[in-house]
């Protein structure tokens, strides 16, 4: 079985939106893990993203990166440049991935302005995740 880990700084939308698609399109094929170089609590508007989507990620948790340092990942993806800046040392083979994508928590105006940016970002994020599944699990 195969490991996951996304990391972003907070671990509160775009690595738990990523974690949500990645054990959906990965299926029983892979654990897939997420966390942050800081912790700041899992956001409602990124799950209410997915909910929009079909995906439940309610029951996801908030996790520093230091709780994960004892696992030997098969490939680490980091999802912002802050939190590729402040990736610790993972011994080990990983392969590691990196996509900086927009942070819908910054996004501001009406609700249904930052609602569309969450699902915007969101999307982003699935499409990524799926052709990451389809490259490293479905051509093998």
């Amino acid at each position: 079985m195969k490991k996951i880990l996304v990391l972003c700084t907070g671990n509160s939308c775009r690595s738990q939106l990523a974690e949500g698609y990645l054990r959906h399109f990965a299926g029983d094929r892979a654990d897939v893990y997420s966390a942050g170089v800081e912790t700041h609590g899992v956001n409602p508007r990124a799950i209410a993203t997915m909910q929009r989507d079909g995906l439940d990620i309610s029951a996801h948790t908030s996790n520093h990166v230091d709780e994960y340092q004892n696992i030997d990942f098969d490939y680490i993806i980091t999802v912002c440049d802050h939190a590729k800046e402040r990736c610790p040392y993972f011994p080990g083979t990983a392969q590691r991935f990196h996509y900086n994508f927009p942070d819908p928590a910054k996004a501001t105006g009406t609700e249904a302005e930052i609602d569309a940016e969450f699902d915007r970002v969101r999307d982003l994020i699935k499409t990524y995740t799926r052709e990451f599944i389809h490259t490293h699990f479905d051509q093998n």
